[in-house]
Order: C-alpha cells, then structure tokens, then sequence
C-alpha cells in the first residue's frame, strides 16, 4: 500500500525528471545550482535534527552535483571566468567534506551563499535577459 508520502515523493520527482528533459543548457545550470542550494539547505537541516545518516546523503548529493558542475566547465573557451568557478567548486567540495566530517552547518550556509551568488548571476545572464 502506499503512502501519501510515496506519492508525493513520486510527483516530486516525475516533476524534476520534466523539468530537466525540456531545460535548455542554460537552464540545466540553473537547475544543478537549485538543487545544490537545496541539499546543502537540508544538510543543515540534517545537523540540526541529528539525523547523521540523511545529512551525509544531502552532501553526497550535492557533492554530486557540484562535481557535475564543475565538469560542464569549459576552461578553454571560459578563460579566467571558467578558471575562477572551477576554483570556487573546488573549495565548495572541501567545505562540504568539511561539513560532512565535523556536522558544522555554519560551512553549509556558507555553500549555500556562495552558490546563490552564482546562481543569481547565472540568471542574470539568461539568454531571454539578453534579448537573444
């Protein structure tokens, strides 16, 4: 029998699975950079509650993600630009090993900030915000 969680939980995820088949590359970013905010938040979240398990689940899955970001980069055709985001995902990924060893939220908050600046400018530079 299912729950009223399950299906939520189904929905959520046919809803993410959507979005990311009909996003356009520019949007896709957009996206990883949501959802890495997201699992940082709930890490946080996570440390606050005591729920060890779910916290080091968060942070893989944002691990994941700025992983991910970081390998779209394009270092050649991005020059310093490229060169500076590879640099912050790097530290982005020794804040959250950090995070994850010593359960400090104050390093999650932190991700989420610095993330949030990218994803703002990020957003700014949509292709629609550009008239293109």
């Amino acid at each position: 029998m299912y729950s009223a969680r399950a299906f939520a939980d189904q929905y959520r995820q046919t809803r993410v699975t959507s979005a990311v088949l009909d996003a356009d590359p520019h949007r896709l970013i957009s996206l990883m950079l949501a959802a890495a905010r997201e699992r940082a938040r709930l890490a946080a979240a996570c440390i606050a509650r005591g729920d060890a398990v779910r916290k080091s689940q968060a942070i893989s899955e944002a691990s994941t993600i700025v992983a991910a970001l970081d390998g779209a980069l394009n270092t050649s055709a991005g020059g310093d630009i490229a060169e500076g985001l590879a640099s912050l995902y790097d530290y982005v990924q020794r804040r959250l090993l950090h995070a994850n060893a010593t359960g400090d939220a104050s390093a999650l908050d932190e991700i989420d900030d610095l993330l949030g600046d990218i994803e703002n400018a990020w957003n700014a530079i949509a292709p629609s915000a550009t008239g293109a």
